[in-house]
């Protein structure tokens, strides 16, 4: 029997949970924070078993670790490099979902010698848009072209008929990793130039795109796109670009959110209210005597009827509502909150979209432009996108490791042939698929 162990029950497990119980030869075990989690998950399932995880345990994650053949962690990313010495410790291979952080990158050597993969951003995104990126390129440079420029945005948004409230968006996976990806710095290269975008600047720097078949989205920047020059080999790009898309209104309404300080995540010195409205009056400075919409109106310099002082309101952040208990600063109390009004109800579909632009210049044909977009539809009641996307490719990965179909070793992405290629034609045949168009340019 193989026996793998799952780190962390939260909103995108279940399809891999189930997807590894489903396999001849397995046993799982699943351990979570909140243990009901993991049971719901398991089942009755004979091959499945559930426990209580103390993420912040090193010993208990090693003893897990010890136990296992392979390791899936789905903690939040900075429980990984822990989990990740445990599996070189005990010579035991480790997949994740989550971007390669530098402590990550420096267990490179170490995984090697000890013979071990190490395989991170197996996901949507990160994940999915490595494998079907390299899909392209790699076909591209196949037929005897380079790509000298290079855009790849994904959403994972509310499906257009349950977009209706006034952000344009529900939470169908971990709030607080939405919020801090809102702080996120961003660099890439448009037409040779590098365009740096600080943190606090992230969400004034959008433009409104359509993607054919599918709607018209804000795109703003996702990260540092520059080291994908290198790992996706683009040699030849004078543009390479990653993004998100957002529903209408939704940068505007962040970088509101941002100036009034709600994403700080230290506490509040000397604060002593009890609601959301006195939050956000502290954050301000406003006096106690001044109208709360005046006063946020004049700080965000915005109009007292405007669409994001409303949207605000909405949400609560001039509200009584008493804050969360056992929290102490804005952007956790800001979590609770924006799970409360937004969470995506279990009867609700959600839908991610992927889209890839490509230009390839060809010796002896017509430059072309090549796009590449997934449109994929959670199902009411059932598993959302946002949990089948990023979770089944880590799930079959865990099995191709298992089957000894991938000989790389130390600490990876998907974006090789034998990984991604398997991957791709197995969610294909899942419905998660992605239409290609080429047109000259």
């Amino acid at each position: 029997m193989t026996h793998v162990v799952v780190l962390g029950a939260g909103m995108v497990a279940n399809p891999l949970v189930c997807y590894l119980l489903g396999l001849d030869g397995y046993e799982v075990t699943v351990a979570d924070m909140e243990v009901f989690k993991a049971e719901c998950m398991v089942g009755d399932c004979s091959n499945g078993k559930s426990l209580t995880l103390d993420a912040t345990d090193p010993e208990q994650i090693e003893e897990l670790v010890k136990s296992s053949d392979i390791t899936v962690s789905l903690l939040p990313y900075s429980f990984h490099p822990t989990v990740a010495k445990a599996c070189i410790k005990h010579g035991k291979h480790m997949v994740t979902t989550s971007y390669i952080s530098d402590a990550m990158k420096e267990l490179d050597e170490a995984a090697k010698e000890a013979n071990l993969l190490i395989l991170n951003e197996c996901g949507l995104d990160p994940g999915i848009d490595h494998m079907s990126a390299m899909k392209v390129i790699a076909n591209a440079e196949a037929a005897g072209g380079k790509v000298t420029s290079f855009r790849s945005t994904t959403g994972a948004l509310p499906a257009h008929e349950a977009n209706n409230n006034p952000f344009g968006y529900k939470f169908s996976w971990s709030p607080k990793g939405v919020l801090l990806a809102s702080r996120n710095a961003a660099k890439y290269l448009e037409d040779g130039k590098v365009v740096d975008i600080p943190g606090e600047q992230l969400f004034e720097n959008y433009f409104i795109q359509d993607v054919p078949g599918v709607g018209a989205f804000e795109n703003y920047p996702n990260r540092n796109s520059l080291p994908y020059m290198e790992l996706y080999g683009l040699n030849d790009a004078q543009t390479v670009y990653r993004g998100t898309f957002r529903f209408t209104g939704w940068c505007e309404t962040m970088r509101k959110v941002v100036a009034l300080g709600w994403l700080r995540e230290e506490a509040l010195e000397g604060f002593q209210g009890e609601t959301f409205a006195d939050v956000t009056r502290y954050l301000i400075g406003a006096p106690v005597d001044m109208d709360l919409d005046v006063a946020v109106a004049e700080h965000l310099e915005i109009e007292i009827y405007s669409t994001v002082l409303h949207r605000l309101k909405w949400l609560g952040l001039l509200s009584e509502e008493p804050l969360p208990e056992g929290k102490d600063n804005p952007i956790d109390w800001l979590n609770v909150l924006s799970l409360s009004k937004m969470e995506l109800p279990k009867g609700e579909k959600d839908m991610v979209v992927m889209h890839h632009e490509f230009i390839v210049e060809y010796p002896d044909k017509p430059t072309q432009r090549i796009t590449s977009t997934l449109l994929d539809h959670g199902v009411p009641g059932e598993d959302t996108s946002i949990a089948r996307t990023v979770s089944l490719p880590a799930a079959m990965a865990v099995k191709m490791i298992v089957n000894g179909r991938v000989k790389a070793r130390g600490v990876h992405i998907p974006n090789i042939a034998n990984i991604y290629e398997p991957i791709l034609e197995e969610l294909e045949g899942l419905g998660i698929k992605f239409t290609e168009r080429t047109t000259p340019l």
